[in-house]
Order: C-alpha cells, then structure tokens, then sequence
C-alpha cells in the first residue's frame, strides 16, 4: 500500500473511467468485498451465473449470502437479463435479491443495459465481475465502469496479470471507496484503530510495479488476442462447429477462444495427439459441481443453456505472443480432424 500501488490505483481508474480504484490482494476478495460494501449479509441472495469460475460463488458465499443461479445467453455466455427479470420478479417482486452480479465471461461483457435497468427497478445493487475482461468495454464504457463496483482479478494468467496474486476494485462513488479502504486493512480508519471488522486484503509494492508497467500494454496485447480471433474464424468458418461471436455496440477482448463442438472430446484428444494443448472452462457449472450439487439455489427457468455448453465447450490457444504460423496450425490440425 505504497507509492506504487497509489501509481497503479491512479492509472488503472483512468485508463477504466473510474474514479477510483482500490488493489487487493486477489480477484476473489474484490468480489468479495464489493459485495459486502453494498449492503450484502447473511441470507441476503445475490445473482450470478452458475457458468462461471467457482470463486465467483464463493465470494458471495463467504457473506453468508446465498448465490441464486439463472442461465446464460447462448451467444455472449453471460447472464441471460430476461431470466434475471423472471427470477427478480418471481422473487416476492425481487425483496430477497439484494445484489446481480453480471460476470463478463471470456473476454465478452454481459448486457449491461439491460441489467442496470433491472437493477435500478428492483432496487438491488449491480456489480461486475471483470475477471476475464480486461478492457472489454459496452459502448464507450469499459467493464469495470459500469457497475457500483467491478471487481478485478490480476491472476498472471488473466489479460493484464501480475507475476502473481491481486486484484483491484472500481468504483465511481467516494464513499464507497472510502469504506472500501477502510475494510481492506482490518476496518481502519484511523491506523489501528478498527471502526468496524474488516480484512487483509493488501496489493502488494512488487505486484503493483509489474500491473503498471504491463497496463500500457494492454489495449495493444487485446488488439493482438483480436487479431488472433478473426483469424481462427476464418480459418474455422463452414466447419460444424460453434464460433464464439461479438455482441453489436461490444468489445470481446478474447480472454478465451472457445468453440462448441458435439465431438468436444474427441477433438480435444485430437488435438493433444498434434501437440495443441486446449483447455476446458468449465467442465462443469456450478451447480454441477460436487460442493455445490443439490444445495445451490437456482432462478426461473432452469439451466437448458448452460448444462449444454458445459458438455461441448472447448477453448483453443490464445495469447497476444501466439504466431500465426502457430494459428494457422491449430486451424489446420482441427479441419483435418472433420475431414477424417
């Protein structure tokens, strides 16, 4: 929590139109504490998707809250706004519901629009899980903008990654930046003294360092992970397969490439047999999942879209120092796979 986490913090609201932004220590205690700042307790339900990373459930879930799961639209993979509008309203007219947590998926963000109207007449906060989204953007607004908060992970894997954990907070109001600070170092206010209970969730000198110095490089590095995109369409165009796609008036910064294929899996071992490496996110939804089976809540009307994605979702290669050379292999190994 020094002169460069204060740098990093400075830059990154700037480069997100934030007015303020706030390092932690991981992705998931962005969330976390996000949610928290906004009211969020015990019992309180809070939507999300269930096709999504299981710490987005967890964060909520450490509040003592209790995620309520819709499913996805089948083209962005993110939440589905209509099934969010049926379960709000089914939800004694949403008085249950205190919080919608939109992930922005892969690289693609969730319809914003659509859910702050919502939230707004509902009355319950919205938050963003900007995980994967790192200068993804709805219109002119960037994820992470949007939101009373967007919460970010700099996992080294994610688009902007520091050498190891962290996370940032973004948020346009004062006050709850203020809280945040706050709650981010044990309640302080005053240097030990602790207004209320809070937590350590610090980022790092080092990290910080290594996010501002990479942030320059981000717009750069998404433009290079869209380039690769357009060329796997081209390249995979007229196969039976499922291209992910760019919703209008939105930016995908290809955090993933995932396809769907019915032959997922025999593809998969395909591929591995040719030394392409491809990965699976995720295998199953979270309501899937062996902690969560038959305990998790789940909104109107069901989960038809995301048990079928789990089941035929695979993502191929991607990252911004990908040679096309190595694209154009990819795209051939897998039109050799149809052609068998």
């Amino acid at each position: 929590m020094g002169s460069k986490v204060r740098d990093f913090e400075a830059h990154f609201a700037e480069y997100l139109g934030a007015e303020h932004c706030i390092g932690v220590a991981s992705g998931t205690d962005a969330l976390h504490l996000s949610l928290r700042v906004c009211g969020v307790k015990r019992g309180d339900g809070v939507i999300t998707a269930s096709h999504t990373a299981v710490a987005t459930i967890a964060a909520i879930e450490w509040l003592g809250a209790v995620p309520v799961l819709v499913d996805i639209d089948p083209e962005s993979y993110t939440v589905d706004p209509q099934k969010v509008s049926d379960t709000l309203r089914k939800r004694k007219n949403g008085s249950a519901i205190k919080a919608i947590v939109a992930v922005h998926l892969y690289g693609h963000p969730a319809d914003m629009h659509a859910l702050q109207e919502l939230a707004d007449c509902y009355g319950v906060a919205l938050l963003e899980d900007c995980a994967q989204a790192h200068g993804a953007a709805v219109g002119d607004r960037k994820a992470g903008s949007m939101g009373v908060c967007g919460a970010f992970s700099f996992y080294p894997t994610k688009n902007l990654g520091a050498f190891g954990d962290g996370g940032a907070i973004a948020t346009a109001d004062a006050g709850v930046a203020q809280r945040l600070r706050s709650l981010q170092q044990y309640g302080w206010r005053e240097r030990y003294i602790s207004e209320e209970a809070g937590y350590n969730s610090r980022l790092d000198e080092l990290q910080a360092a290594v996010l501002d110095a990479k942030l320059h490089w981000l717009d750069e590095d998404n433009g290079q992970r869209r380039r690769i995109s357009a060329l796997y369409y081209e390249g995979l165009s007229g196969l039976p397969l499922e291209l992910p796609s760019e919703k209008p008036d939105m930016r995908h910064v290809y955090h993933q490439y995932t396809i769907q294929s019915p032959q997922r899996d025999r593809l998969r071992v395909f591929l591995e047999s040719k030394g392409v490496h491809t990965s699976i996110l995720y295998p199953l939804a979270v309501h899937q999942q062996p902690a969560y089976r038959n305990r998790i809540a789940i909104g109107e009307g069901g989960m038809a879209i995301t048990e079928s994605i789990v089941q035929r979702i695979l993502g191929l290669p991607i990252y911004p120092e990908l040679a096309e050379a190595d694209v154009e292999r990819v795209v051939e190994y897998i039109r050799l796979y149809f052609k068998r």
